[in-house]
């Protein structure tokens, strides 16, 4: 957990260690001190705040994710402008959560997003669309506008559903379920989506798909 805020760092800490399932492994309120300890601690999923002293949540997901790309990275914040939204996705966040969540729901977050799925909350979900469609292509890692807007890639039917799936947020085991495969299968079909869309996670593929009309 990399928050700042003492009292709200400790509170997440307990919620989330009421879960039987989750662990809690260390907390930061730097990103500074938060690389070392991730670098020492190896945890499979951090919660980053934005507004830190020092290096911004933004630079720090960034950083994590240099050092370790099979981190998952869950931004909780206050912040929920355009800008911010988009450049947290494009340092490789796989989840953006507002504060004012609900806890119960914010745990489902947590598993959701350790089982590969990407979230957005949905009070900011209108923010993440009209981003991606008004243009700022600027935001969005590994593309340009002219290919954002001419994008053409040849998917399968099979592989067109697993995208409109994998945008909803679907983790594989949804995806399995949902098309009546196994969960092995789900992953076969989203690593050669992120080969054909030229992106290296979730994330970047569900922006990258909805900037460019692949998903409406």
């Amino acid at each position: 957990i990399v928050e700042d805020y003492k009292l709200f760092r400790v509170g997440l800490h307990s919620l989330l260690e009421k879960d039987p399932t989750i662990r809690v492994v260390g907390g930061s309120e730097t990103a500074e001190e938060a690389l070392k300890e991730i670098e020492q601690l190896k945890p499979h999923v951090v919660f980053m705040d934005l507004g830190l002293p020092g290096m911004n949540g933004i630079d720090a997901t960034q950083a994590i994710k240099q050092l370790d790309p099979t981190i998952r990275v869950i931004i909780l914040t206050s912040h929920n402008t355009d800008e911010e939204v988009l450049a947290a996705l494009g340092a490789g966040a796989h989840a953006y959560c507002l504060k004012e969540i609900a806890s119960e729901r914010l745990r489902e977050v947590l598993k959701s997003v350790s089982d590969g799925a990407a979230w957005l909350d949905p009070a900011i979900a209108a923010v993440g669309l009209k981003v991606f469609q008004g243009g700022s292509s600027d935001l969005l890692p590994n593309t340009s506008k002219q290919q954002n807007a001419t994008l053409s890639v040849a998917l399968t039917e099979q592989e067109q559903r697993v995208l409109e799936l994998l945008v909803e947020g679907k983790s594989n085991n949804e995806i399995a379920d949902t098309l009546h495969f196994s969960v092995h299968t789900a992953k076969v079909y989203v690593s050669r989506i992120l080969e054909k869309l030229s992106v290296s996670d979730r994330v970047q593929a569900a922006v990258k798909a909805v900037k460019s009309g692949l998903v409406e």
